[in-house]
């Protein structure tokens, strides 16, 4: 099982289009952060996690792999406005690319991105939606999933478990719920939302994420979806030895 951080930041970007790259600093280029996405390789196959609009230069960086299969989290803008990028990767499946999520995402994609779904004269549909199963397979690793507060919506959280190792993906939360709890303890590896570091209404803050991660006795804590007042060499001179801010292209295998 192979992981490649593709992006962590947060709905903007960092630098953002307003202030810049505010308290990060602009010559360290681990601040220099894409929207929030993962690339996951088993058994094979490559799982590309969320279409943000910076999709198509997040996996030209990563060498344009070929992907068996997108799964969404949830459908907002940065996670899915990338969603036409694929298509020349598509074109080598040869085929529509399976999308796995939620029945209520893959409704709000269908009204928003309809020709992606559908075969016309002159483009096939690019995609084949599935309804994504708590509990099932991906490549030769165990994948399980579980609906996320955040804000008014849900987002979907992840666990690959193979080989005895095992990494979780926690993407745009607010709270942690028992079923949360449940499915990360004891990860291996543990990549979190965490905004800033003072709280936030719709997303996870330093502390409680710190916490969080003692709590499911994790190995390692990544942060992840960070904005422009988390520098990365601040962080990492604060945070504990078994944690880490993420940065764009970092891999774990």
């Amino acid at each position: 099982m192979k992981l490649r951080i593709l992006g962590c930041g947060t709905s903007s970007g960092v630098p953002n289009l307003r202030t810049g790259f505010g308290q990060c600093d602009p010559e360290e280029p681990r601040n220099r952060r894409t929207r929030s996405s993962i690339l996951v390789e088993s058994g094979g196959m490559r799982l590309l996690v969320d279409c943000g609009p910076d999709a198509r230069q997040q996996l030209l960086d990563a060498g344009s792999p070929a992907l068996d299969a997108l799964l969404v989290t949830h459908d907002h803008a940065d996670h899915v406005h990338g969603i036409d990028e694929l298509r020349p990767l598509i074109q080598l499946l040869g085929g529509r690319m399976p999308l796995l999520a939620r029945e209520d995402t893959i409704g709000r994609l269908k009204d928003r991105f309809a020709y992606a779904f559908l075969d016309t004269d002159f483009y096939p549909a690019m995609y084949a939606p599935q309804e994504i199963d708590d509990d099932g397979r991906f490549g030769d690793a165990r994948l399980r999933v579980v609906d996320q507060p955040h804000g008014g919506i849900t987002s979907l959280g992840l666990r690959f478990d193979e080989g005895g190792r095992s990494m979780a993906y926690a993407i745009d939360f607010h709270e942690i719920t028992d079923e949360m709890a449940a499915l990360y303890q004891g990860v291996d590896l543990w990549i979190a939302d965490c905004l800033m570091q003072r709280p936030h209404p719709t997303h996870a803050h330093l502390d409680m994420v710190l916490d969080a991660a003692k709590q499911f006795s994790v190995g390692q804590l990544l942060l992840t979806h960070m904005g422009n007042s988390m520098d990365y060499a601040t962080l990492r001179a604060a945070l504990p030895d078994w944690a880490a801010p993420a940065h764009d292209g970092l891999e774990w295998n």
